[in-house]
């Protein structure tokens, strides 16, 4: 089994049905109701073990039952002090705040709850910068064909994905979407009127696309050259993902910004964005908020994941247990005949596969193994980064049974 685990309690308490929740119906929920995870796996009201190459949507990178986002919770439990505001200063979402630039381009840090939150204060940061180098025309946000940012009203306008636009128009003006094409991004980066361009590195919910290095090279020459602000949106592809703590080393690209979230706080709901000291030196007192970002608990047990996250072996491992990953994944498609491409790095792939997508996710639970979409006929997967070759090496054996079904 991957990574150290806590003892669990072998009692299951069963839980409600889903047609009896009282959540209002956003998600389509599994039929499963997982009531403890464990290592790399999750454990339903049954007793029935998964395999979770999901990640909780990239979130669990240290997997479940951690010792030490345990210790760091308990710790910071300890001093009584859960929340403050913003209004107070408290030690841990400075010390983090400062391990992050450390580590990073940035100069500054911001804190939230969400990778939503993150991208729509980047925004914000951006528009607050440009029109003190520009002027008031300097205001328009771009994002690529295939992007993902968020389901807020300005993250949604960024997001690329027609059905979960159409119902709440009009979105967030001055936001739109074009095609990863640096010919039609020449045209439609004008210095005179944009004040960002928002990238992910790795596009998750678009497919698992890694955008080339040298595509991302060249649009940071020409948003330099036209002073607009770089946005590198690390939410799913960050905090070691790829292999490198950042996804832009991997890609050798610094951006202005940078927006994080998921895996930072270990599972409790965080986000950031990290600001290079051109904006940040814009951004004044009043000009963005936040209740709960940045608080005590949470920023404490992101000190942790965060040094973690940054060990090198653990990364080194990502990074060669991602190639090796690969290569049984292309070994799959060969044997199957399922599947006609194949893209990602580190702990990020995509499947293009003939089946609906969603049904082979559905025909991973009966077998033990949690996947995830990514468009209709793309299978997404995300292990938690302290997966082992041995765990790897089962849950693929598990898809390419469900796959060559």
């Amino acid at each position: 089994m991957s990574a150290v685990t806590l003892p669990i309690e072998e009692e299951i308490i069963p839980v409600s049905a889903p047609e009896d929740s009282p959540l209002l119906g956003t998600y389509k929920r599994a039929p499963m109701e997982f009531v403890r995870g464990n290592g790399v796996e999750l454990i339903d009201a049954d007793g029935k073990r998964y395999l979770d190459f999901a990640s909780g949507i990239a979130v669990n990178a240290l997997g479940y039952g951690d010792p030490g986002i345990a210790h760091a919770i308990s710790e910071a439990l300890k001093t009584g002090l859960i929340h403050a505001s913003n209004l107070y200063r408290t030690s841990p979402g400075e010390e983090l705040a400062a391990k992050l630039v450390e580590r990073s381009f940035a100069s500054k840090v911001f804190f939230c709850n969400s990778g939503a939150e993150a991208n729509e204060g980047a925004f914000k940061f951006a528009r607050r910068w440009a029109r003190k180098i520009g002027s008031d025309a300097k205001v328009e946000i771009i994002a690529l064909r295939g992007s993902f940012h968020g389901r807020l009203f300005a993250s949604l306008a960024a997001t690329d994905r027609p059905s979960y636009r159409a119902p709440f128009r009009p979105l967030a003006g001055a936001v739109s979407i074009c095609e990863r094409d640096l010919a039609d991004l020449e045209t439609a980066l004008d210095e005179e009127t944009v004040a960002a361009v928002i990238v992910e590195p790795v596009q998750g919910e678009g497919g698992v696309r890694v955008l080339d290095s040298d595509f991302l090279e060249k649009l940071r020459a020409m948003t330099a050259k036209r002073e607009i602000a770089l946005i590198f949106d690390e939410i799913q592809c960050g905090l070691g993902r790829t292999g490198h703590l950042f996804a832009y080393e991997n890609a050798g690209v610094v951006p202005d910004m940078l927006t994080l979230a998921k895996p930072l706080a270990g599972g409790l709901p965080m986000g950031a964005v990290l600001v290079s000291e051109e904006i940040g030196a814009t951004i004044q007192t009043g000009d963005h908020g936040t209740t709960f970002g940045g608080g005590p608990l949470v920023s404490s047990v992101a000190m942790h994941v965060l040094e973690r996250l940054s060990d090198e072996l653990l990364l080194k491992g990502v990074r060669e247990n991602g190639a090796w990953l690969g290569e049984q994944l292309d070994g799959i498609a060969r044997r199957s005949g399922k599947v006609r491409a194949i893209r990602g790095i580190g702990f990020i792939w995509g499947l293009d596969v003939v089946d609906a997508a969603n049904d082979i996710v559905k025909r991973g639970w009966e077998e033990g193994l949690l996947t995830l979409t990514a468009g209709e006929h793309t299978l997404r997967l995300l292990p938690p980064l302290v997966m082992d070759r041995d765990d790897l090496a089962r849950g693929l054996s598990i898809l390419e049974k469900i796959v060559s079904q």
